[in-house]
């Protein structure tokens, strides 16, 4: 699944005008960079959640091949986040195969069907994607998965679970996978981010596993200057 709903309001006009999911850098969508991710790691049907301006991506996807069965998943009043996004679109689901979650707004060149792998080996319900970086908003891990968070720039810092053996901070990616049987444990309602939902599950003591994103690319468009910065790294000649 691709989460493409957001309003793109940090991009200023640019977002205003159009769809995060279909601005380009080095000559590709990001919601098109997004996709062939996903198929690379072994996606067969995606599902993409729209609001902003969502009949502009859907003439987009129905012009071009991208290497699945593309549905989309309309949120027509409001954008319903992560977690309200993914309950909604749970129809769209098949199988029982772990469902892959992505960020549109994300670029990485980690291998993500080594973190699939991972998932199926690790028995977690859900594998988070992270990474070593500064920012304001840390996930905590022990040796038992995820159980708490930290938003250092407003002194809060929530434990859902008392932390067992040595605790770390990690940055979250913006890429996670799910088993299918998450999607029955959903109890939260109407618009919230699935990281509520992640954090409830571990301190009922489900396993939300971290996957360390070492090395490598990883991009995050999430403002007109780090679309800026992430055009002059992906446009210059050889940088794939």
């Amino acid at each position: 699944m691709i989460f493409a709903a957001g309003l793109g309001t940090r991009l200023g006009e640019l977002g205003r005008d159009t769809p995060k999911a279909l601005i380009e850098i080095a000559g590709q969508t990001m919601l098109e960079r997004t996709a062939r991710a996903l198929v690379a790691a072994g996606a067969d049907r995606i599902v993409v959640n729209v609001h902003h301006h969502s009949e502009r991506i859907e003439r987009f996807l129905g012009g071009r091949d991208l290497g699945a069965e593309i549905v989309l998943s309309v949120e027509p009043e409001r954008p319903l986040e992560t977690g309200g996004g993914l309950l909604q679109a749970r129809r769209l689901f098949r199988g029982d195969r772990p469902i892959l979650l992505h960020n549109v707004d994300v670029i990485t060149d980690a291998g993500l069907g080594a973190m699939v792998a991972a998932h199926r080996r690790s028995g977690a319900l859900a594998t988070l994607a992270v990474n070593e970086r500064e920012t304001a908003r840390y996930l905590l891990f022990d040796d038992i998965g995820l159980f708490g968070r930290e938003d250092r720039r407003h002194g809060i810092r929530v434990e859902s679970r008392r932390p067992r053996g040595g605790a770390r901070t990690f940055a979250f990616a913006g890429i996670h996978v799910i088993s299918p049987d998450l999607l029955d444990l959903i109890t939260e309602r109407g618009v919230f981010p699935i990281m509520d939902v992640y954090l409830r599950l571990a301190g009922e003591g489900q396993a939300i596993a971290p996957w360390l994103l070492a090395g490598g690319r990883w991009l995050e468009i999430g403002n007109a200057e780090r679309l800026a910065a992430a055009r002059v790294l992906l446009e210059r000649p050889g940088s794939g």
